[in-house]
Order: structure tokens, then sequence, then C-alpha cells
């Protein structure tokens, strides 16, 4: 074996087999043949991937394995580490979408062969692409370097073959970055898409801290374009041009680097750039940029690194050219940053603020801002500034619908941006006079300065609340149980969970951590929340459980006694994460019954088990009284009643809030008189 072989970690050979990890823990505890680690830690083992291919197959227990599946591990094994092989991996789709015989010609021979001719054959892709070697991101591997990533370069190959080469390259980006959440800062593909709609079509476009390159993916869309990046990080300086290149044909120049400290393009005048910067930076240069050029509305305090980012972008724009950067809020309103607000806005260089809403990007916990910037022409004579708040438009819920607030925030800045003034719209946006922001503190956050809208939507809408809670009040009162008889405590025999799927009278599945694209996902929150599938999760090719009518979904952490009956309107859901689904045979088991005894709070604390910080339900452990069905249809009903009783209580509460906060706004803002 070779020492230098791709390894797999126990969740990879988990991946490989579509099994879980216990039934690795159990291989290795049963099978003395089974491969031994080449690596890893005692705790997280790793195993040369070739043997553990090799041991499934001749125990009957993997036909063969996936090609996505073999090429990921291959690359998340590399020896040379995932970067470096996602780099190489690049480097020859890009040949294949460029060259594809070159390919043919040189993949016919041995791996050393093909490590010895490709560097030359990648160089003729790689230089055209990204310019020549001093000034680009993208080096060319050497020879030994190759050798190393052979069956890689194959396996991606092969994968391009069904796929296409962009799209492979994507699927192994993707997974790199769901595998690696925490070291990398992600522009969601929506906001990204906004962005580069509000800066609008573009010749050439730049990002000075591109990451990934989702926002110059996003404005790639035409032949002939030049596309400019740099990040302080190397690797992603790499596979942002990669990617940028398999996107299209255009011209790609990406540099590693700090674009403050040291601009790798400091002639360039662009007609767009685009910007999400690190944000709360205190070591950004201060120091050493006293003097700098790029200040040209004045220069930013050492807690004002958004400030000086924002004026990087305009010193790199063209006269007229749009710059739209993605703020943290606080920079809307820091009394350190007023003196440059108050010069973008005299000069017509600020033309639009926008509040996103809450979980629009990371940090996911605030409400994150974009600028939209202009480098004027000349002064406007009597400038304004567009304000928006997008929170209204986001729907409710922990998800919030992308496709509403690009198309409001669209419909507010077009005709801004052709008029310079817009129509105020109470609670959404307003085109403000400059002249109304020029005060001591120049604070900038939308919501200080919009209209409010109607209390509650307006007298109507607090009239047609208060009818629906009446009407649900009585229902929910309609609904109330009976007084219960007073009977003697029953014995029933019981009969667990595990030994009802053992017998076949329940299938018994868990959530997934991943999904189709743009799929439902139904979540452990949308469960205990009783509203429809709200969630999402990572793209990805694992097997997916779907809900169907008449399942049972059983959240598995927190320690609540919660369980629900799937009705028709969440059929179709992908079953989420920390979810249990248990699907009965109806002819021996009613859903009803089943979730009913599910909830009682005794059965789940004997099937409990508790942690340090949380509490986790063995569903298996849940126990059922032993009664026929017709036994069981009668507790059903009951229980179906208690669920509809519940449902009309929740929708009380949820229209007694919006009743309570409506009229609190109009008595506030004045359109609902005290008497």
């Amino acid at each position: 074996m070779q020492h230098n072989a791709t390894e797999v970690t126990a969740a990879g050979i988990a991946r490989l087999a579509g099994v879980g990890r216990a039934a690795v823990s159990n291989w290795r505890r049963r099978h003395a043949d089974f491969p031994k680690p080449v690596g890893g830690t005692e705790a997280s083992p790793s195993f040369a991937l070739t043997d553990v291919e090799a041991w499934l197959r001749d125990q009957g227990k993997l036909a063969e394995v996936p090609l996505r599946e073999r090429v990921w591990q291959q690359l998340a094994g590399h020896p040379a580490g995932p970067v470096a092989a996602l780099v190489h991996a690049g480097c020859v789709l890009l040949l294949i979408h460029d060259r594809p015989t070159d390919w043919l010609e040189l993949s016919a021979g041995s791996d050393e062969r093909l490590a010895a001719l490709l560097p030359a054959a990648l160089d003729q892709v790689i230089t055209p692409r990204f310019g020549p070697p001093r000034e680009r991101a993208v080096n060319t591997p050497a020879g030994p370097e190759l050798l190393t990533s052979a069956p890689l370069l194959r396996g991606a190959a092969e994968l391009a073959a069904e796929l296409g080469a962009r799209q492979t390259y994507e699927f192994l980006l993707g997974r790199h970055l769901d595998a690696n959440p925490r070291q990398y800062t992600l522009t969601p593909a929506g906001l990204a898409t906004l962005m580069a709609e509000l800066a609008g079509p573009a010749r050439t476009a730049l990002d000075p801290a591109c990451g990934t390159g989702a926002l110059l993916r996003a404005v790639a869309a035409r032949p002939g374009q030049e596309l400019f990046g740099q990040d302080s990080a190397p690797e992603l300086a790499a596979l942002s041009a990669l990617r940028l290149a398999l996107q299209g044909k255009a011209a790609v120049r990406t540099a590693a680097g700090d674009s403050l400290r040291a601009d790798a393009h400091p002639d360039l005048r662009a007609d767009v750039v685009l910007c999400h910067p690190p944000f709360n930076e205190r070591n950004w240069g201060h120091d050493e940029l006293a003097y700098d050029a790029r200040w040209e509305y004045g220069f930013p305090a050492r807690t004002e690194s958004e400030l000086a980012w924002v004026q990087h972008a305009l010193a790199h724009l063209k006269d007229g050219g749009t710059a739209v950067v993605l703020m943290p809020p606080a920079a809307a309103s820091r009394r350190s940053g007023r003196r440059i607000r108050a010069d973008l806005l005299r000069r017509g260089a600020l033309r639009a603020v926008i509040a996103l809403p809450i979980g629009a990007a990371p940090p996911y916990n605030i409400p994150l801002h974009v600028w939209v910037l202009r480098r004027p022409e000349k002064a406007p004579a009597q400038p304004e500034l567009l304000l928006v708040d997008t929170g209204a438009a986001a729907g409710e819920g922990r998800t919030f619908d992308w496709a509403a607030v690009r198309g409001a925030v669209l419909d507010a800045w077009r005709p801004f941006e052709r008029a310079g003034s817009a129509r105020e719209e109470p609670g959404f946006s307003r085109s403000v006079p400059v002249i109304e922001l020029l005060d001591d503190d120049v604070d900038l956050a939308p919501a200080r300065h919009l209209p409010p809208a109607a209390a509650g939507g307006g007298s109507e809408r607090l009239a047609s609340v208060r009818e629906d809670l009446g009407d649900t009040l009585r229902l929910a009162a309609g609904l109330t149980p009976p007084e219960a008889l007073h009977t003697p405590a029953v014995r029933w025999p019981l009969i667990t969970v595990g030994e009802l799927a053992r017998g076949g009278a329940l299938l018994l599945r868990t959530g997934g951590s991943s999904a189709p694209a743009r799929a439902r996902v139904l979540t452990d929150h949308d469960v205990l929340a009783g509203t429809a599938a709200s969630g999402s999760l990572p793209e990805g090719d694992e097997e997916t459980v779907l809900v169907e009518a008449g399942d049972v979904v059983v959240p598995v952490l927190g320690g609540g006694s919660v369980a629900r009956v799937v009705d028709a309107e969440t059929a179709g859901a992908v079953l989420g994460r920390n979810l249990t689904l248990l699907r009965p045979d109806r002819a021996a088991l009613d859903p009803w019954f089943l979730a009913g005894f599910l909830r009682g709070t005794a059965n789940n604390r004997q099937a409990s088990s508790y942690a340090s910080t949380a509490t986790r339900l063995d569903v298996r452990r849940l126990h059922l009284p032993r009664l026929p069905l017709e036994d069981q249809l009668r507790y059903g009903e009951r229980f179906r009643a208690l669920a509809e009783f519940e449902d009309a209580l929740r929708r009380a509460g949820r229209l007694g809030e919006q009743l309570v906060r409506g009229m609190y706004d109009g008595l506030t803002d004045g359109t609902v008189a005290p008497d």
C-alpha cells in the first residue's frame, strides 16, 4: 500500500456503502479482516480508500462505489489536502472544457505518462484564461503533484463525461464548502443575484474580496467580459478563478493578497464592483494607509474598516460605474463614520441603503445592509437617497422568500435609478432628500426614516383579524375536551416501537443531512410549532426520505413530548435532521392512536437519555398498549380531536398577538383613536 494513498474516515465509508456510521463500527468489531487504520486519531481513524473498496466488494456489501462518491472521497482524502486536490481537478476540468481532445490523448497512457505530459497541456489553457504566471492565482501543477492526483483526475474526467465539466467542479467545490462550514464566509446565491442585478450589466467587473467567486459568478452572463478578483486567502483566489473560468468564456484575473494593503489591480477602472468584505476588522491597515489616495471621502477610523472597503470600491469604478457592497447595519449609524457618510451623500456617491431580513447572509443574527454606490460624473443639484427595509417582504418563519425580496427591492430601485426619486411606500421604501439626512448623526438606517405602515395593515385589516380571532376562539371553545369520567387505571400489555418495527407493523426512518435542490424540508421546528414545511438542507446526493400522509413524525432532541401526524399539505416534503418517521401499517396500527400514546409524558421520560447540554429521545424505546384495531380507532378519534383543539389554540395565539401588536401601533402612530 502506498504511504500517500487516499484515506477515508468511518463517515466516508458509511456514505460509500449507504449505511449508518454504527454499521461501520459493527463491521470493525465483528470482522477481523476489516482494513486497519492508516492514519487519523484513535477517536477518528482513517483508512486506505482502495483497501476499503476491496473489502466492501469482497463482503458483497457494495456492488460498485457510486462515481460521485468515489471522486469525492479521493478529493477529501487527498494526501496534499482537499484544496490542492480541488485546484488539480479544476485545472483538468478546465482542460476538458476548453480542449477535450487533448485530454483524451493524454489520458490514454499510464499515470506516469499523464503526469509527465499534463503540465504543458494545462499551461496552454491556464495562461490564456488567467494571464502570465506572475499575475495569476492559479499556478500550473508540476508533474510529481499530478502523479499523486492521477486517480482523482481520471475519476473527475469520468464524472465530467456524465455531468459536464462545470457541474462536476460545482459539485466537488460545494461538497468541500459544506464539509467545512466554519472555514468560509459564503455569500448566498439569492443575495449574489440581487447584488448583481442592482449593479446592472458590466463588461468589466471586480470583487476585491472574492472568496469563492459567488458575486462574480452572478454577474458573469455576457461574452467578452473581464472578471477581476482578489482575496487574502491564496486558495480562495485560485478556486474562485477556476470556478469563473468554467462558468463561461470571460477572461478571469484573480490574485492573492490583501486588497487594501496590496492592491493587485491598482489601475483598474471597472463598470461594476461587487463586494462582501470582512466585517469589524481592526487590523485593516489604518496606520500604514493614512495618506492613501483612495480616501477621497475621508480617512476611515480604525473601527470603520467597512468604509475603507466602500472607498476602495469607488476608487476602482469608471465615472458612472456602480458598486454594490454588503455592509453591517452599524456602519449606517456609528458616529465614527458620520463624516464619511455625509461626504458620500453630499457628492451623490451613495445612492441607496437596503436593509435585508435577518438571516439573509452570515452573520445570520443581524439584518445586514446593501449599499449601492455610484462614482458621480458630476455632483447632482438636489441628491436623494433611496432607503428600503425588506423585513416585511421576507415572509414569516425561519426562512424567507428570496424571490419576493428581490422583486420588491428591484421594483423600488429601478424607478429611482431612472429618475433619481421614487414614490414612497410606508414601512418599505422612501426616497429621502440628502439635506434631511445631514444632521449631527447622519444616521442612514432605513427603519429610522421610513413612515410606518398602517397599523396592522390598516383599520380594515385589524377588523378582519379581530373577526378571525373571534371565530377561532369560538372554534376552540367548541373543541374543548369534554369532562373526563374518572375510571380505574388500566394496565395494558405493552409493546415497544422497536418491536413493532421488527415485526413489520411500522417502518422506522430517520432524517438526512442533505436534500435535492429547492426541496421542501420538514424540520423539527416545524413539527414543534405545528407549521408547514419551511426548512432547507445542503444539496446532496444521499437518499432522502419523503413524508406521506398518515406518517407519524417525532423530534428526537429537546426533551419535548411531541408527535405529529402528517397531513396532505405536508406530504411530499423531505424529512429533516433530528426527526424520526414512523410509517404504520394501517391494517395493524392507527396513526392517530400511535401519535397520541407516543406523547405521553411518562412514556417520553423513560425513553430519554441525557447529555450535559441536551436531551435525546430513543424512539425505539417508546411503548404502546397492545389493543385491537377497533379500540385503537376509538382512542385515535379522541387524539385527533385533541390535535384540532391544539391547532385552534395556536392560531388563536397568533391572531391575538397580531391584534395586540396592531392596536399598539395604531394607538402610538395616531391611526387608532383611544375611544
